[in-house]
């Protein structure tokens, strides 16, 4: 027996087969207090299903797609120019499941996936996602650029763009799927918008005509795209940035005039393609205004987009954080050294202890930022603000812890764990992915900042703590948000060198808040130990010569 009830005895614990959804009892619970009672229960068995997946078939196939990463064809054997990316059968098979069998890309959009008669809140999805990249990384980035595609066409596209290309987005037959991207990125424009240099030109049908090369795109092969460039005529800087939607075959059935030049050579994420884009005349139609009309419309446009897909990034980093204690938990509980179980050793109690914290605070933050997207797009007012906050504060924090808790997960299988044989490894690379994709740490940071200058955000953020205080009772974190929000408001006024140091203050006193309310709506000690947990050691002052508190830590949070 496993799923962490009766030992198992081997010398090399292997938890392959075992159920991640089951094995994290913590997961049903959240979720029936985030989703409403009847969608709740109405997912439980697709849990189930995605959890042992995840932990079996889904984890099999994704070491797989891992060792076997895409190639690109740019002719074939008659000379004719083809631009195709071969996927492994692996990939192809996850495909079916992410965006087939469970519609990841579609539930929060429409009605009939999973047999739900109405489209989902972000929470269901979420869960969904949190479960499903546990096993798989990579393929997620398609997943919810996607998804992040449709969201964005819909808000700002012409309803005769809708039409014609959100069906197919929102498919769930992959015959029929247009799976979405994002090509934003060039040499001389990263995080430095601004400095986009691909041109567009107004052609006699509406389109346009884009010119330039675009250097990291992932999923390049998609169907379609939404591209940054800038109208001849439109104003220098950001300002002058315009959002197009890219098809990869035109209307008639032609391909466009794009070139997928090489795939990149990544350290993580090896099942999906990352490429570099040429465009030579490719058409595409604006999405919104124009930056000719309105100035910095185009930028605001995509900024939408991306919010979306951070938030996406750090759910993914809280599931890698997750799958990692998983592994960890398991190795600790059946494996022996020197006489004794390790999980019955102090300092591994400890190294876990750390583990759980850090995994919990995403995952509880991950959930209070879905929660804000639902209200922020049902109009609920202060919701948005809410968002554009917790947002950036979920994807900085997360993505970083999530490099150390893979890190420590690998160390606790010790040898094994940095074999490719094991999910260690790659788990590891994936989580480096984090702080780079949409934004690195500073720029996330920075944009923290940003929004509590332009969007009152912070305000909004103090709101809600004080109102997920006055339902738990958890009031020794009211004086130390206070004091994280005056170090947010001294970067505000000028010194953004300490941007990160107060992004991380509010992430950790919201994330004590939400514990707190968690544990009170759920009746779980386990939970309020968390948020202690958090104030003590990742808010507090801390003597590191001194001696803790906490005799055994782990004894408050596992049953």
């Amino acid at each position: 027996m496993d799923g962490f009830g009766a030992p198992v005895t081997h010398a090399v614990p292997d938890s392959f087969g075992l159920n991640l959804f089951s094995a994290d009892p913590a997961l049903a619970r959240l979720a029936g207090l985030y989703l409403p009672a009847e969608l709740a229960a109405h997912l439980q068995p697709h849990f189930e299903r995605l959890g042992g997946l995840a932990g079996g078939r889904l984890d099999r196939l994704a070491a797989e797609a891992d060792r076997n990463p895409p190639v690109l064809h740019s002719r074939n054997r008659r000379g004719e120019d083809v631009q195709r990316i071969e996927k492994h059968p692996a990939y192809r098979e996850m495909e079916q499941l992410a965006f087939g069998e469970f519609g990841l890309a579609a539930l929060s959009h429409r009605a009939g996936v999973l047999g739900w008669p109405a489209p989902m809140p972000p929470a269901a999805k979420y869960l969904l996602t949190y479960l499903f990249v546990q096993a798989e990384f990579g393929l997620m980035c398609p997943v919810s650029m996607t998804d992040s595609l449709s969201r964005t066409l819909r808000k700002f596209g012409a309803p005769a763009l809708v039409a014609r290309y959100l069906p197919s987005l929102l498919s769930q037959d992959l015959d029929a799927l247009s799976q979405g991207a994002m090509f934003m990125t060039e040499q001389g424009a990263g995080s430095d918008i601004g400095a986009t240099e691909v041109t567009a030109r107004p052609q006699p049908d509406g389109s346009w005509a884009l010119h330039g090369d675009k250097w990291f795109c992932s999923n390049p092969d998609a169907a379609l795209a939404m591209v940054l460039a800038r109208p001849e005529g439109a104003p220098a800087g950001i300002k002058g940035v315009g959002l197009f939607l890219l098809p990869r075959l035109l209307p008639d059935g032609t391909a466009n005039a794009l070139r997928i030049i090489r795939l990149k050579d990544k350290l993580g994420t090896r099942s999906m393609a990352s490429g570099e884009i040429r465009l030579e005349g490719a058409s595409a139609w604006l999405v919104g205004h124009s930056p000719i009309d309105v100035p910095g419309a185009g930028f605001r446009q995509m900024a939408d987009m991306v919010n979306n897909s951070r938030l996406s990034n750090g759910v993914r980093a809280a599931g890698l954080m997750r799958r990692a204690v998983t592994e960890a938990l398991y190795v600790a509980r059946h494996r022996e050294a020197f006489g004794r179980r390790l999980i019955d050793m102090p300092l591994m109690r400890r190294q876990l202890a750390k583990m759980i914290v850090w995994s919990e605070q995403a995952r509880s933050m991950m959930l209070q930022t879905a929660d804000a997207l639902g209200r922020a797009d049902a109009g609920v007012e202060g919701a948005y603000a809410l968002l554009r906050i917790l947002t950036p504060l979920l994807k900085f924090r997360s993505c970083r812890d999530a490099r150390r808790v893979t890190g420590d997960a690998m160390e606790v299988r010790g040898g094994c764990g940095y074999i490719e044989e094991w999910s260690d490894p790659r788990l590891l690379r994936d989580a480096h992915l984090g702080s780079i994709w949409e934004g690195t740490s500073n720029v996330v940071a920075l944009d923290v900042i940003r929004a509590a200058t332009r969007d009152h955000a912070l305000e909004a953020l103090g709101a809600h703590v004080r109102l997920l205080v006055t339902e738990s009772g958890f009031t020794e974190v009211l004086p130390l948000f206070e004091r994280a929000a005056a170090l947010a408001d001294r970067v505000r006024s000028g010194d953004t060198a300490m941007a990160r140091q107060a992004a991380s203050g509010l992430y950790h006193v919201t994330s004590a808040a939400s514990l707190a309310w968690e544990a009170t709506r759920l009746a779980d000690p386990a939970r309020m130990a968390l948020a202690h947990m958090v104030l003590e050691h990742r808010v507090c002052p801390r003597d590191p010569l001194g001696v803790t508190g906490d005799d055994d830590p782990l004894a408050l949070l596992l049953p």
